[in-house]
């Protein structure tokens, strides 16, 4: 038995005393004895099944608390089971959402682009088509210009273009555009300067010409010139 556990408690029974000087009766000497044993062992047999008893409780709550612990983790697993799950379905569903928002933002722009060119392609054969009707008479200069614009456009010839062509004419074009917007703010800004500059020498002849007027008559040695 392990360290300070109590021992079984048994009573002490004191040995028969022989009476002296009296005739011993051994038979009641060994009956005696056998029931002193015989009490010993059925105090030994209690101990030992109560000790067995308490023994089989306490593996029983131990039992019990295991299962309990067991069956408190395995609820624990689930529910985060249960959470992962939730989160990655709506990870899932936002990636899909993303996904059908980005596929329809671009086919928006692949479309708004094919309308674009297509109008600009339009607006071009309706320039060709109105030079064409004009041809014989005299044409203005609006009208020069639209002739050689439509002169300069060059086919698009967009219909068998894939998407990446597609894109790279419409950023050839755009970058076109923007060339030729800059030029054009070069020549506004150039005009402007001219324009300017032809308005400073119109006031400095009209100043010249009421200057003249106003001392175009004066006295030389006395007389009027």
């Amino acid at each position: 038995q392990e360290e300070g556990e109590k021992l079984p408690m048994v009573p002490q029974l004191a040995p028969p005393k022989i009476p002296e000087g009296e005739r011993v009766d051994f038979d009641d000497i060994h009956r005696k004895r056998m029931e002193k044993d015989l009490v010993e062992l059925h105090t030994l047999i209690d101990v030992h099944f109560e000790q067995r008893k308490k023994d089989e409780e306490e593996l029983i709550a131990l039992k019990d608390r295991i299962e309990h612990r067991r069956s408190e983790r395995a609820e624990i697993q689930r529910v985060r089971a249960e959470k992962e799950k939730d989160r990655q379905n709506r990870i899932a569903e936002e990636r899909h959402r993303k996904e059908e928002e980005e596929a329809k933002r671009k086919a928006d722009d692949e479309a708004k682009k094919k309308k674009v060119l297509s109008g600009m392609g339009a607006n071009f054969g309706g320039f060709l088509a109105k030079a064409e009707t004009r041809k014989g008479k005299r044409l203005t200069g609006r009208e020069i210009k639209k002739k050689t614009l439509a002169d300069r456009r060059q086919p698009l010839g967009i219909d068998s273009m894939r998407e990446d062509a597609l894109k790279q004419r419409a950023q050839d074009m755009w970058n076109r555009i923007y060339q030729l917007e800059s030029e054009k703010f070069d020549y506004m800004e150039h005009m402007k300067h001219q324009k300017y500059e032809i308005i400073v020498l119109l006031n400095r002849i009209q100043h010249a010409q009421k200057f003249k007027k106003g001392h175009g008559k004066g006295k030389v040695g006395g007389r009027w010139k």
